[in-house]
């Protein structure tokens, strides 16, 4: 018996050049206004499948999507869905036959939306959906389809499109894994198989002071209030204060998982370096805080707090 899947239709747009600017308070700002979810995917994004894939198809990819073709070939089956565990990165969705599933940066999950298509669909084959079985560890109400531009159903994870690679020629193999930084193994619900290597950025939920930002290990984000946000970000931290208010470095929006991803950019400090900020707001982390989950920061001085996911400073006083 075959899993119910709930539908969600894709109709084919032409793409949208946006106009790339540093202000803050507008609808489209990305880390470094290079984010294009709907975009086909950009020939880095494909990755290298190299001579032992194969003559044909796979040679050569990185040098270009051929915007113009037809999509490489028809989602292949997908059996079964099962979860496996890898020594590196930890639980992961397989198919029928033990490869591997993928999901890709590009794509978006809310709603469900594909952007690999011709040298990126060969490289990364899409998994159909119309025979996808919830195997052990599989909820299969996160099991969903998309339909592609050629009018097939690709299964979805979570939202999420998924995809085998081409690199992976046996079962258990995860050559794709991190492939252009935006390519990795898919989990159970959806979200990335990374064991060990959490999100630039993430939130989690604080006893004392709620849903707060968080950087990739764990530590506090706090904003300063004599900072600036609009028309552009300005950090008033400088000298000494940066040893005790060490700033977050840039961060790829699709590196964030609970993070309001709208004016999450970066900007450049008087010094040059690149500082990330949250709805505009310059971000950073305390040198007081020893470990993860610290929150030593908050109200430091009556200027220092943490972050809510929208970049609000939590606990400060209402003006």
């Amino acid at each position: 018996m075959k899993t119910s899947w709930r539908s969600a239709s894709l109709v084919a747009s032409a793409a949208v050049v946006l106009a790339l600017t540093t202000a803050c308070g507008q609808d489209g700002g990305g880390a470094t206004g290079s984010q294009n979810v709907g975009a086909t995917a950009a020939p880095g994004d494909v990755g290298d499948i190299g001579a032992g894939a194969g003559a044909g198809a796979g040679d050569g990819l990185a040098s270009g999507t051929g915007g113009a073709q037809a999509s490489a070939s028809p989602p292949e089956s997908a059996g079964k869905l099962s979860v496996s565990t890898n020594a590196e990165i930890g639980e992961l969705v397989t198919d029928g036959a033990g490869r591997t599933l993928y999901r890709f940066d590009a794509d978006t999950a809310k709603p469900p939306k594909t952007t690999c298509e011709n040298d990126c669909a060969t490289a990364w084959p899409p998994v159909a959906a119309d025979d996808a079985l919830a195997g052990e560890g599989i909820d299969k109400a996160l099991l969903g389809e998309v339909t592609r531009a050629d009018g097939t159903k690709q299964l979805t994870i979570g939202g999420w499109p998924a995809y085998r690679y081409a690199k992976d020629t046996a079962a258990g193999d995860v050559k794709g894994q991190g492939v252009g930084g935006k390519w990795y193994a898919l989990a159970a619900d959806g979200k990335k198989a990374k064991a060990g290597e959490a999100p630039g950025l993430s939130t989690r939920d604080d006893p004392k002071l709620g849903e707060i930002v968080v950087d990739k290990n764990g530590m506090t984000v706090y904003r300063f209030m004599k900072d600036e946000a609009w028309p552009k970000p300005v950090s008033a931290c400088t000298g000494a204060c940066l040893e005790k208010w060490p700033v977050v470095a840039p961060v790829e929006p699709n590196d964030t998982e609970g993070v309001v991803k709208k004016d999450l950019m970066t900007f450049t400090r008087p010094d040059g370096a690149e500082q990330q900020t949250v709805d505009c707001w310059p971000i950073y982390t305390f040198a007081g805080d020893k470990k993860a989950g610290d929150t030593n920061g908050q109200g430091v001085g009556g200027t220092w707090y943490a972050v809510s996911p929208d970049g609000k400073p939590v606990g400060a006083p209402k003006k």
